[in-house]
């Protein structure tokens, strides 16, 4: 059967790291023990001059195609998951798309999903992959979520961070037992705005805006939804939660990831956990904390491995793949 493979990751982080104390010491009224009790989060990178959503989604994609051994000129297919363009438009994919040195004429463009959105890309290009749209793409999910935020509000400032993570997915004729994309759920419900979005946009307040967030709200949404897609995904694939060998997660909050996991009955070592280190990286925390977990040794080919995310919209999705 065809099926979409992810052969490699890959991923990026600006250059900056910056600490729970040294917000405070910039002014944000916090302390490292508020922020590391409420939600795990240790630190955070933020991009710096010359870093955008463009290049740091080019160096995580760079990543990928050498660990896939595949050159940018096989790419056929780029589907870029981000809530901070570096433009309205064009799309940020096709300027990756650019700088990677890709063929000209491929397929390259933006989904907005939020913290949803590497979900919704990767659904989306395994589709087109199994339909003959291309043979091989990069999968990007991006984001410079630092430039959003009102550092003034530490009840969301404190959250975020900036970075990519990338996979190259390639259409592959497997056995029923191989590897590939076995399924994958989509949601959205758009009643529930008011819990989480930015509050500017070109067609209204022509300004960027901030990012505005009620999170007990969030928290009891996100456990709710993200353990009813988990269900969907494994009954659609055949499995139940004690097949799976990991799962990676949207690194939102350590009290989300728990949450979800206990609703589940899912075993904590299972779950890969870098929100301490990198915070909510939005579209960009699935496929970082992916490949951190591919780098280290921890994911082996031939396991079971699945991915959730919601985000503002409300949207949700999970994904599960065999290495």
């Amino acid at each position: 059967m065809l099926r979409s493979v992810i052969t490699g990751t890959g991923s990026a982080l600006p250059a900056r790291a910056v600490s729970n104390a040294e917000l405070a010491e910039q002014g944000v009224d916090t302390s490292d023990e508020w922020i590391t009790e409420r939600t795990g989060i240790r630190q955070r990178h933020i991009a710096g001059e010359g870093e955008s959503t463009a290049t740091l989604a080019t160096d995580a994609a760079r990543k990928a195609l050498e660990s896939a051994n595949v050159p940018a000129s096989d790419i056929d297919l780029i589907v870029l998951a981000t809530a901070t363009p570096d433009h309205t438009f064009p799309a940020t994919a096709t300027q990756v798309q650019h700088l990677l040195g890709c063929k000209p004429g491929g397929i390259a463009f933006d989904v907005a999903a939020v913290c949803s959105g590497f979900l919704y890309a990767l659904t989306t290009a395994d589709a087109l992959l199994r339909t003959g749209s291309g043979s091989k793409a990069l999968v990007i999910g991006a984001e410079t979520f630092s430039r959003l935020l009102d550092w003034e509000d530490r009840g969301t400032c404190v959250l975020f961070g900036d970075g990519a993570g990338a996979v190259v997915l390639e259409a592959r004729d497997v056995a029923e037992d191989g590897p590939g994309i076995l399924a994958s759920r989509l949601h959205a419900d758009g009643a529930h705005k008011e819990l989480l979005y930015v509050d500017g946009g070109p067609a209204t307040t022509g300004t960027v805006g901030k990012l505005r967030m009620k999170g007990p709200e969030v928290f009891r949404h996100a456990v709710v939804n993200l353990a009813e897609v988990l269900r969907e995904v494994l009954a659609d694939a055949g499995v139940v939660a004690e097949d799976l060998d990991w799962v990676v997660p949207h690194q939102a909050n350590a009290r989300i990831l728990d949450a979800t996991a206990r609703k589940l009955g899912l075993a904590p070592e299972k779950v890969v956990v870098t929100v301490d280190r990198h915070a909510n990286t939005s579209a960009a925390s699935v496929p970082l904390a992916f490949d951190v977990a591919m780098r280290d040794g921890r994911i082996q080919a031939g396991q079971l491995v699945m991915f959730e995310a919601m985000g503002g919209g409300f949207t949700w999705g999970a994904a599960l793949a065999r290495l």
